[in-house]
């Protein structure tokens, strides 16, 4: 996850207009400014759907321009065309309309993609041309003189001044949207940030789970071999009793020859017992120096895996307390990244 490029995370061609840019606070923004600059104001998506409420439009444009089919294409066409221009130039475009007024289209770009743009205007630079408007008003279809009334109360403005309007828009909803960008990025960044915490927490968990596992795994294994130590040492008791026994029976052996050899004739066979006796004394003493080499091999070894044993038991140990150390600094990163979240979802 964390080798993840952040243009993995930050794909500004999926965004829509809505991801950084508040759409209430950018309504209450356009209506404020439409009020204060005596502007028509609307902002649409990069589709050219509206994505706010029109602001302070005039009654020229809403109940005579738009009130009929071939009025409002015409204002569609107009908008997109300057759209267009604006795109092009990546600047706000300031155009006539098809009806004879001024509009502006502010362009909201980020990273070199356009998320939408601020149409506004329906504003004249002069007082209007009656029978212009007369024919535009026949060419849609509304009444002329009703037209040519409603044109007479639109504001009259220097282009200049919609320049200027336009420039402001374009900037502080610019400033908005990179604003927001960046509130984007920084809680997408926080909500990866925390799930591979999370993850890593669990990891860590387990690991603690494990080693507290082995730590016990461990100490059994300790005193197993401790057991088999002593089981040796008792091994050891057992030939050292056994070794007793066969001095006692070589020495009984030796004896019976003696009476044997006292005997003459007739204690030729017990002579034979006592060599048997002898003979098995002999084997036993072998045989128990055999298991003494090899108990004190066995023993040796056990000391060195006990040895082993321990040593691996302390790195265990060293390495539960570094996986549990470890846990309390992913927590508290955990929670840090946590206040991080709320930050950006506050900004």
């Amino acid at each position: 996850m964390f080798k993840q490029k952040a243009s993995e995370f930050f794909d500004v061609s999926s965004l829509n207009l809505s991801d950084v840019i508040d759409l209430d606070f950018l309504q209450k923004f356009q209506d404020n400014f439409a009020k204060g600059m005596g502007l028509a104001s609307v902002t649409v998506d990069d589709k050219g759907n509206p994505v706010t409420r029109p602001s302070c439009y005039t009654e020229f444009c809403m109940n005579f321009t738009h009130s009929t089919k071939i009025g409002d294409d015409r204002c569609a066409e107009s908008h997109r065309k300057g759209g267009e221009e604006a795109a092009r130039t990546g600047k706000p475009a300031v155009y006539h309309c098809h009806a004879g007024l001024i509009d502006f289209a502010a362009p909201i770009i980020l990273e070199g993609r356009q998320l939408g743009t601020i149409l506004g205007g329906q504003i004249l630079d002069q007082a209007p041309d009656a029978e212009r408007f007369k024919q535009t008003a026949k060419e849609i279809g509304v009444d002329p003189d009703k037209f040519v009334e409603a044109a007479n109360k639109i504001e009259i403005r220097t282009e200049e001044s919609i320049q200027a309007a336009a420039e402001v828009l374009y900037m502080v909803a610019n400033n908005l949207s990179k604003i927001g960008y960046s509130q984007y990025k920084l809680k997408n960044m926080s909500n990866n940030l925390h799930e591979g915490l999370t993850q890593i927490a669990a990891s860590m968990e387990q690991m603690a789970a494990s080693a507290a596992e082995v730590s016990q795994n461990q100490n059994l294994l300790n005193q197993e071999i401790s057991n088999v130590q002593s089981l040796s040492e008792q091994i050891n008791e057992v030939l050292a009793f056994i070794k007793q026994i066969a001095d006692e029976t070589k020495m009984l052996g030796l004896n019976a020859a003696i009476e044997a050899a006292r005997s003459g004739e007739a204690g030729r066979g017990f002579e034979v017992v006592a060599q048997e006796i002898r003979k098995l004394s002999d084997e036993s003493k072998q045989t128990v120096v055999k298991i003494r080499d090899l108990t004190t091999h066995i023993q040796k070894s056990v000391g060195k895996t006990l040895d082993t044993s321990s040593s691996t038991l302390s790195t265990t140990e060293q390495q539960a307390a570094a996986v549990q150390e470890v846990n309390a600094s992913v927590e508290e990163i955990m929670a840090l990244s946590e206040q991080l979240n709320k930050i950006s979802n506050d900004l």
